[in-house]
C-alpha cells in the first residue's frame, strides 16, 4: 500500500463508510451483482487518484455499477468522502494491486468498460518499462471486457499516448473507435490538474478502443 498524508475527514471516511464501499481483496471471482445488490453493466477504474473524476462519472452513470481500484489510502478516503457526500451508491472500491485484482476477482469477458486516466507517464527512458500500459497488460485487460466493451485511456504526456495509440492498436481484440486519438467522452470531466494544464497550453490526449 501506498503511504501518504490521510487527512481527518478520510480517515473519518474510512473509519465509517470502508466496512460499506471497500471490496476486500479475494483470490476468487467476486460477485458482482451480491456486490452492488444489483445487476449492471460494469465499469473497472485502473487508479482513480483522489476519486474526483470517478464520482463524477458514477454521478451522471447511475445505471452503470464502477468498481475502482487504488492503493493509495488518502485517495481512498477522498473518494469515500465523495461518495457520502454525493450518496453514490454505484460505486465500490478495491484497495490493491490492480493487476491481481483483474487476474483473480474479475471474471473474463464480464467488464462492459476499463478506465485508466493519467496513469505515471514514467518520463525518463530507463523508467518507460514501468509504464502500465504494456502488450500483456493491455492484452488482460481486453481478455475482461465482453464483446463491445470499450477500454479507454487518457495521458496529458505526448511520448506517452504514443505509446498507448501503437500498443492498443496492436492489440488483435481491441478496435480503435477514431482515427488515432478520440474526442473527450462527454461522461470524463475536465479536472482541476487537466484545466490548469489547458490553459497553460499543454494537451490532453484520450484513446478509445472497443472488444471485438
Amino acid at each position: 500500500m501506498r503511504a501518504g498524508r490521510t487527512t481527518e475527514g478520510q480517515a473519518r471516511a474510512l473509519a465509517d463508510l470502508g466496512p460499506r464501499y471497500i471490496l476486500p481483496y479475494q483470490a476468487a471471482p467476486l460477485d458482482v451483482a451480491a456486490a452492488f445488490g444489483r445487476t449492471a453493466p460494469t465499469v473497472f477504474e485502473i487508479g482513480f487518484g483522489m476519486g474526483e473524476a470517478t464520482a463524477h462519472i458514477a454521478s451522471v452513470r447511475p445505471g452503470d455499477n464502477f468498481i475502482g481500484c487504488e492503493v493509495h489510502e488518502p485517495g481512498v478516503g477522498a473518494l469515500l468522502k465523495r461518495i457520502g457526500e454525493q450518496g453514490l451508491t454505484n460505486l465500490r472500491i478495491v484497495r490493491h494491486d490492480a493487476v491481481e485484482a483483474l487476474e483473480q476477482m474479475i471474471t473474463p469477458g464480464s467488464l462492459a468498460g476499463v478506465h485508466v486516466f493519467f496513469p505515471d507517464p514514467w518520463h525518463k527512458k530507463r523508467h518507460h518499462k514501468r509504464r502500465l500500459i504494456q502488450p500483456p497488460f493491455v492484452a488482460l485487460l481486453a481478455s475482461r471486457l465482453a464483446p463491445g466493451g470499450y477500454l479507454h485511456c487518457a495521458t496529458d504526456w505526448e511520448p506517452y499516448a504514443q505509446q498507448m495509440l501503437e500498443v492498443l492498436s496492436a492489440e488483435p481484440a481491441l478496435r480503435n473507435t477514431a482515427e488515432g486519438y478520440a474526442p473527450k467522452p462527454d461522461y470524463r470531466p475536465l479536472t482541476k490538474f487537466e484545466n490548469r494544464g489547458l490553459k497553460l497550453g499543454h494537451g490532453v490526449w484520450d484513446l478509445v478502443f472497443v472488444k471485438r
